[in-house]
């Protein structure tokens, strides 16, 4: 058996997730690395045999995810962090979206976790220690026009997440939500899934985030750096007592505050409505 704590991590081919593998095998952790086509992570695995396993996973097949732990727990005997990162973004407007497409949506980016969390979860109770990683986004935070069903994602698997805690927290696990905003990756090119419908209407508002960066370098100030990123989530991971929340990126700190005082703001202005529907004496 290796040495160091054990992380499965999801979405591993590019982005944040590959990222973050690469900076656990260079720190000495173990990390079952996994996508959906193994061939894109092969030779990430190759430069780590003894700490790296590459394993198919589709955060959408129980099977598939069932298999790639039991590979994990064969190589390594345990997981210590599980890493839910693999996810996509539905844009366009609430009405122009179909039930298939908003299905899809949920199907990869809340029950994909779930999913992962169901089939690992025995095994860290086994070890009553644990630590799982949920990748959200500022978006579950802050809204924009254009993207309502990956914000409602995301904001499921936050509540998820926070509700779960609570019951696994005695047992030794804790979990950590992770928010980012944008960073330097190809995300915004590969990770973007565009309705093809179109109405008028909505040209002002959900249109103008029906687009693609090829390129986030030409998207000015404003995208973070994933391998600082990593550094980060490694750091937070870390600690004794790990962050609930963490938000990643400058651009998404001022995002998350400004999105919370002003729902602190309304909370306070309509508190004199909010009242009256107690019983009185």
């Amino acid at each position: 058996m290796a040495c160091g704590k054990t992380w499965l991590i999801t979405g591993t081919s590019s982005g944040l997730g590959k990222w973050l593998a690469t900076e656990a095998l260079r720190q000495g952790e173990n990390v079952i690395l996994t996508a959906r086509n193994p061939a894109d992570i092969a030779a990430l695995a190759a430069l780590y045999p003894q700490t790296a396993l590459a394993a198919r996973l589709d955060v959408t097949d129980e099977a598939g995810i069932a298999a790639a732990v039991a590979a994990g727990l064969a190589k390594f005997g345990r997981i210590d962090v599980l890493v839910n990162n693999a996810g996509y973004a539905l844009r366009g407007a609430a009405e122009e979206c179909s039930l298939e497409e908003v299905r899809r949506e949920f199907d990869v980016d809340f029950f994909g976790p779930v999913r992962c969390i169901q089939a690992v979860l025995p095994h860290m109770r086994e070890f009553r220690s644990g630590l799982i990683i949920n990748y959200s986004s500022i978006a579950a935070l802050s809204y924009t026009a254009g993207s309502p069903f990956y914000s409602a994602a995301k904001s499921a698997l936050e509540a998820f997440s926070d509700s779960m805690r609570l019951e696994v927290e005695p047992l030794g696990i804790k979990v950590m939500v992770v928010e980012p905003g944008p960073f330097h990756t190809n995300f915004h090119d590969r990770s973007i899934s565009i309705t093809p419908t179109n109405i008028a209407d909505y040209a002002p508002t959900a249109h103008k985030r029906k687009v693609r960066l090829a390129n986030p370098e030409s998207a000015g100030t404003g995208f973070g750096d994933p391998q600082k990123a990593a550094l980060v989530v490694l750091k937070a991971a870390s600690e004794a007592t790990p962050p609930r929340h963490l938000v990643l990126g400058s651009h998404a700190w001022q995002r998350a505050e400004a999105a919370l005082k002003q729902r602190l703001k309304e909370l306070e202005d309509w508190k004199r409505l909010s009242v009256q529907s107690d019983k009185e004496g």
